[in-house]
Order: C-alpha cells, then structure tokens, then sequence
C-alpha cells in the first residue's frame, strides 16, 4: 500500500506543478486531506481565467503504472467485501486525470461524460480484481474495468492528452 500511495503522491505533485504553470492558472489547491472532499473523491480544485472570468473545477486524480496495457482501469468496487462502489462510480469531480506515470502522460476525462458512456458499454470490458495489502498482513480487493484507450478516444472527442 505505501508503493501505491507513493506513486498516487508523486502524481499528484506532477499535477498541480504542471497546472501551476499554465497561464491560465489563478490557483491549485491540494484537498486530498478534507474529509468533504475525500467523500465526494476530489483531489484538487483548479482555478482559472477563461475571457475575464475566474472559474474553478474539481479534478479527482488517478495515477497508474501500467501504461503498456493500452487500457484504462476504471474502478467499479472499491471492495469487494464491503461492496462499496469504486471512485470512478461516484466520483463528483468535474475532470478524471488519469496519469500515467511512466510516460509522464496526463489523459483528461471529463467525468460525466465518460461515466455515462462506460455505464452503457461498462459490459463489453473485462472485469478485473486487484488487491491492497494492509497493515497485518491483511489484504482487499478492488475490482474494475479494464477500458481500451483508443477505444475512449475514438468515441468520446473530449479526451485531451498531454505530456507533462
């Protein structure tokens, strides 16, 4: 679990430096840490200036080291012996950004839309299971998606990818 907070971590910095030096940029703020916004699962809040206008959008991040699969992971339970829904499936954010960290790639998804679109396709998809090591040896699993990238960008034209 500490690798993957790690990775999550580091992505999340490459992120914010990367929206920092946009010109359009007013502001980037880290809310990994507010309980609000855990619940809503949004990491960062992004203000900008678009024609003289500041307007602020939510971003929930997900970093993945697994580029060379050419899917994305969209998480449908986060466990499964809760059953408790996977942030792709209740996320509130405005924009999914899916890093991969790898190449330093950063996909931006907006969420709504794709969330619509892989709910009407989400069983043509392979389901996937994961698991998080705990403390005591103990483990849980996750479960998604795994959602072919051309497939994502052939279909929805809103994906934007960018090299950070």
């Amino acid at each position: 679990m500490h690798e993957a907070s790690q990775v999550a971590s580091e992505a999340s910095e490459q992120i914010e430096r990367f929206l920092k030096q946009l010109p359009e940029t007013v502001s980037v703020k880290n809310v990994e840490k507010n309980e609000s916004y855990q619940k809503a699962d949004i990491d960062l809040l992004w203000s900008f200036r678009k024609e003289k206008k500041t307007i602020t959008k939510t971003i929930e991040i997900k970093a993945d080291r697994h580029y060379h699969t050419g899917n994305y992971f969209f998480e449908t339970t986060s466990n499964t012996s809760k059953g408790t829904p996977g942030c792709f499936m209740y996320s509130q954010a405005n924009y999914l950004f899916y890093y991969f960290t790898e190449v330093k790639e950063l996909h931006v998804l907006p969420m709504k839309i794709v969330r619509n679109w892989f709910c009407e396709h989400q069983a043509e998809f392979p389901l996937k299971q994961t698991s998080t090591k705990l403390p005591n040896n103990r483990f849980y699993i996750t479960e998604g998606r795994l959602v072919p990238r051309v497939r994502v960008k052939k279909e929805l034209h809103e994906l934007k990818i960018v090299r950070i």
